[in-house]
């Protein structure tokens, strides 16, 4: 029996690139834990002792035992030891060794796929014989077919259910098959098992006779092992940089290919190029080469600059590079894919913002019905073309499978993730150089927005909108204020105050705020505006931007007792003639997007108000958004 003790569930390492990795999938119930746990005691791959210790377990429990046990008890050993790779099982045949990657959903199945935590070069898809092809099943098939996962052996499990009925099985196989040529796929093997006994996992079965074929083990032997990237050309992406003494030490994964000193390397994204002076270890070792799977340390000839994120590779084989991509991808997210809005997007250790340009198709994942639009429902695949705030470094998937898949987080959430399928070059972009309003927004991760603070002297304009700028600065939001009373003293101090010179007073304001807009700022304008045909003159012109009122009211009363600047004092002495709420009239908003009473909330609470606001403007998708 194989030492599979928990002690060997541990990240990827030089003696595991041999491995075939295999993702086993299918509809909830449709037996997968007991195929798995049956092919690890069929195989002799159990730790010493471990069925005997379930099946006492079970006693204890008055349970009957379960194969499927088996498997929960090798999982809950994983989650105590944290050094171990959650995501695999291994096995083995007389032939090679095998890791399972243990994907318990749609989630978990797509992130550790996309990110290379654990790629499948073969899958076993599992369906219930009497429950037939479920909706999940369909699903399934979709997403391996979208992450390049072409080698397909379909389990028709609990036959024993269906008394072992030739027609059945052939009846799923014919359905199954017509479904799989639809997203291009084909099953190397449709194989009837039960799992519960063992038919055809290992064993071939007696009560099913008239299946001639190979068992599951005799199958997957049989499967070409591509999981092997090491023939592939070098990709390390860089995953800190240390500092020691004068040292600077490189460190990253070898994802493909290998890395040996006195190798030319080049850095990308930014192209800087070195060669490697001498790999540092710890506890130091001496080695001449750092294969694929394994981790590198290792200094350079010349101190360039380096960050991580970027991709070590050898010059005369680089990955591409490039902010445009077209991809297919699959959605999880709780919200639709959106045009325009801004998301991050992973791949390998790269991290960028990055935003969705176009969308040439939908796919639904059950009916595979193609359709058009600007959003992306949860549960679909999409062909689309994606952006990135920066340059990254990348491969089609195609040509290298560990840079050639990313993930996209919302909100900090894996919300979807797919393969990179085609190059999109600068003349099928904008062509002139241009930055767009859609590019601006993957920057900046919002969209613009303005918003006119408006509200009699003293009710707290300049106060709120300080704690907003704080508050959204802090946020890391590119936001700017414009102050009527520094427009006063600097652009607009050829103006009176005559109701002509006010209105040319917002005019300029709003031509400013929506420069400031222009560039994809949030812009905070605090400025009076009495008159509410001024006001609506602005939001006019600024129509092509979110425009919010925020209207800051407090009693006459109240804003008199404050009186921050001395204003009121110096009316009621004579000293100003025209003043706003006094002598010269305030027409209060009407219908204000944010109407904040200051005399009844405080500063904090204000504060939320408007930001909330904010948030729904900036996030909501416009039309006239460029992309």
């Amino acid at each position: 029996m194989s030492a599979l003790a928990p002690a060997t569930y541990t990240a990827q390492t030089e003696t595991d690139v041999g491995r075939l990795h295999v993702v086993v999938v299918g509809h909830v119930d449709h037996g997968k834990s007991t195929f798995v746990g049956r092919l690890l005691h069929d195989t002799e791959s159990l730790p010493e002792g471990k069925i005997e210790q379930v099946k006492k377990a079970c006693a204890a429990e008055g349970m009957d035992f379960e194969y499927a046990f088996l498997l929960d008890a090798l999982l809950e050993e994983q989650e105590q030891n944290i050094t171990i790779d959650t995501t695999r099982i291994f096995f083995r045949t007389k032939k090679r060794n095998y890791a399972i990657i243990d994907a318990p959903g749609h989630r978990e199945f797509l992130k550790n796929m996309v990110t290379g935590a654990a790629s499948a070069s073969a899958a076993l898809l599992v369906i219930d014989a009497q429950e037939g092809v479920m909706d999940q099943s369909r699903r399934h098939a979709v997403l391996l077919s979208l992450l390049g996962v072409k080698q397909l052996v379909v389990l028709v499990n609990k036959m024993d259910l269906v008394k072992h009925d030739a027609a059945t099985f052939q009846r799923i196989e014919t359905e199954y098959t017509a479904f799989l040529a639809s997203l291009g796929l084909k099953a190397a093997r449709f194989i009837p098992i039960a799992a519960r006994h063992g038919d055809n996992v290992v064993t071939r079965s007696k009560v099913m006779a008239w299946y001639k074929g190979p068992t599951v083990a005799e199958a997957l032997d049989d499967l070409v092992h591509v999981d092997n990237v090491a023939g592939l050309p070098l990709r390390m992406p860089v995953s800190d940089i240390y500092r020691f003494d004068h040292r600077r030490i490189i460190a990253g994964r070898v994802e493909s290919g290998s890395l040996r000193p006195g190798e030319p390397l080049v850095f990308l994204p930014g192209g800087r190029s070195t060669t490697v002076r001498a790999f540092e270890d710890w506890p130091i070792t001496k080695r001449d080469v750092v294969p694929t799977g394994a981790s590198a340390g290792f200094t350079l000839e010349e101190q360039i600059f380096v960050e991580r994120g970027q991709i070590a590779a050898h010059p005369s084989h680089a990955p591409r590079v490039g902010r445009e991509f077209r991809a297919r991808i699959f959605w999880l997210g709780r919200e639709p894919l959106a045009l325009g809005r801004s998301y991050r997007l992973r791949l390998g250790t790269q991290d960028v913002p990055a935003f969705v340009s176009r969308i040439h198709s939908i796919t639904d994942a059950d009916t595979l019905a193609a359709t058009q639009g600007d959003s992306v429902p949860k549960d679909a695949v999409a062909d689309i073309v994606l952006r990135t705030a920066a340059p990254i470094a990348y491969d089609l998937h195609h040509e290298c499978p560990v840079t050639g898949r990313f993930a996209i987080e919302d909100g900090e959430r894996i919300a979807g993730g797919g393969i990179i399928t085609e190059e999109v070059s600068s003349s099928q972009t904008n062509g002139k150089g241009r930055v767009t309003p859609a590019e601006r927004i993957a920057r900046h991760g919002h969209g613009p927005a303005i918003l006119w603070f408006t509200g009699l002297s003293g009710s707290g304009k300049s106060t709120l909108s300080e704690s907003v700028e704080r508050r959204l600065f802090d946020a890391g939001k590119h936001v700017l204020r414009v102050d009527g009373d520094e427009l006063r003293s600097s652009l607009s101090r050829d103006l009176a105050f005559t109701p002509e010179a006010r209105a040319e007073s917002v005019r300029r304001a709003a031509a400013v705020a929506g420069l400031f807009a222009d560039t994809g700022a949030i812009v905070l304008v605090t400025l009076i505006a009495p008159l509410a045909a001024d006001r609506e003159k602005s939001r006019r012109a600024l129509a092509r931007h979110a425009f919010l009122e925020v209207y800051v009211d407090a009693p006459l009363a109240v804003c008199e007792s404050r009186d921050p600047k001395g204003l009121y004092a110096k009316v009621r002495r004579g000293e100003i003639r025209e003043f706003t709420g006094i002598s010269s009239p305030y027409e209060a908003p009407q219908d204000p997007e944010v109407h904040v009473r200051t005399d009844q909330v405080d500063l904090a609470a204000a504060t939320e108000q408007v930001l909330a606001a904010i948030d729904a403007a900036v996030r909501e998708p416009r039309e006239d958004w460029e992309v």
